[in-house]
């Protein structure tokens, strides 16, 4: 007999069925089940996912069209769309919740095992925060605000670039600003990388002054104004001074000029690696016209 083992099987084995079936039984999951289990429930949520099918119709089918029998995923046959639709509904969530923080367990574990190991690696602790758009449909998640005819939720993750594993995730209304997120605590010596949506300035000086570091991952660039002439920020160019003003650079076919932004900035503190100019009167008057 041909043994099989896919690469969805590979990625199932992940899993332990031993401490699935502890959860299952944690939470009553399969009271009052009728023939269809929470496993084959979960095959059939997992495959949709890795295959990125966007009904239940075309799990039921993909399942279905499978060339070798399903035993090796752990389930006898290809469940109905009403079936996986009704225990998709009834079944209580905390389940996949529960199933998630084992996962999550094993790889933190695999992660410390591993030492953090890697090509690239960093002194200080390397975080990345950003936030995702994902569709849903408008008539059945009227909660979901983000256009007339279109409703989306906004997925705010902080990933740990140590194994890349997430430390936590808050989801919100899609038109959600991620500027409402900025406050966010760190641990002194985090190295943190945002985008240009989290451009907080009280939120960078409270960053600064508690010892986090940050970098702004945008196709934008910054230099240094002082009087008319713009410094460059390379090493070495131009350091910041008290008389200096943090300038964005706007590129266009022509040219790149700098747009003032009429920030006063400090000298760098001795010793302090990474960012070459730091905010220090963030509060101060904005004196652009």
């Amino acid at each position: 007999m041909t043994q099989i083992c896919s690469v969805f099987s590979q990625l199932l084995q992940l899993f332990s069925r031993g401490e699935f079936a502890q959860a299952v039984k944690e939470h009553h999951a399969e009271r009052s089940a009728k023939g269809f289990p929470c496993w084959g429930q979960f095959v059939a949520m997992q495959f949709c996912q890795v295959a990125q099918l966007k009904s239940l119709r075309e799990v039921c089918m993909g399942l279905a069209s499978c060339e070798a029998p399903l035993k090796h995923l752990g389930i006898s046959e290809t469940p109905k769309k009403s079936t996986l639709a009704y225990a998709n509904e009834k079944r209580p969530w905390e389940l996949n919740q529960t199933v998630f923080e084992q996962l999550l367990e094993k790889c933190q574990a695999e992660v410390a095992a591993r030492g953090g190991r890697k090509k690239f690696r960093f002194k200080n602790k390397l975080v990345g925060l950003d936030g995702s758009i994902i569709d849903l449909s408008a008539t059945m998640f009227d909660w979901a605000k983000y256009k007339r005819t279109k409703g989306a939720i906004k997925l705010h993750l902080l990933l740990d670039h140590n194994g890349y594993l997430p430390v936590f995730t808050v989801v919100t209304e899609g038109k959600h600003s991620e500027v409402a997120l900025a406050g966010l605590r760190l641990e002194a010596g985090t190295i943190l990388v945002i985008d240009r949506g989290y451009n907080d300035y009280e939120w960078f000086a409270e960053m600064t002054q508690e010892g986090v570091f940050f970098r702004e991952a945008d196709e934008g660039e910054h230099r240094v104004r002082r009087g008319g002439r713009v410094c460059g920020s390379g090493a070495g160019e131009c350091f910041a001074g008290p008389d200096h003003q943090l300038a964005r650079v706007e590129k266009s076919r022509r040219r790149a000029r700098a747009v003032p932004t009429y920030r006063i900035l400090e000298r760098r503190e001795a010793g302090n690696p990474g960012v070459f100019h730091e905010p220090a009167a963030l509060g101060g008057i904005d004196n652009r016209r």
